[in-house]
């Protein structure tokens, strides 16, 4: 009988993964919403790498410059609507699409990610790793 050596397959330790981790600049001006998040999420998430496992949180950091640029298509602009409910009778709160795009520009994107990235513990994780800026200037421009 011929023994063999079996190993066992290895995935990436926590610290191998933090010390991977890159920065990724991203120019909003000029693109769709929609279109931009999934390019984000999946940088956020970790998908673009060859060792992507769904279990582990292997995402890099993505900086993105120039929120006020960015575009929604169609009628969206004047129909859509983001509903928070804060859990109490009566408690269902509406904000238009317009307003809140004047308020913080970054929040519309930010909402599009929260829903395109996973429902799991690791996804407010992710989401701390995405910075956003309204115009070009940002403090992390020595990581790239």
């Amino acid at each position: 009988m011929i023994k063999q050596k079996i190993e066992k397959q290895k995935d990436a330790n926590s610290e191998d993964v933090n010390s991977r981790r890159e920065w990724h600049l991203i120019d909003a001006k000029d693109q769709y919403v929609g279109r931009l998040a999934t390019k984000i999420a999946k940088i956020l998430m970790g998908k673009h790498k060859p060792d992507f496992t769904p279990h582990i949180d292997a995402g890099d950091y993505v900086v993105v410059i120039n929120t006020d640029g960015l575009k929604i298509s169609g009628s969206k602009a004047d129909q859509k609507s983001y509903f928070h409910f804060s859990g109490f009778p009566g408690g269902l709160s509406e904000t238009k699409y317009k307003t809140l795009f004047k308020k913080d520009s970054g929040l519309v994107l930010k909402a599009a990610l929260w829903g395109m990235i996973a429902k799991n513990k690791l996804r407010d994780k992710k989401i701390i790793r995405l910075k956003m800026f309204k115009n070009d200037k940002h403090p992390y421009s020595d990581k790239f």
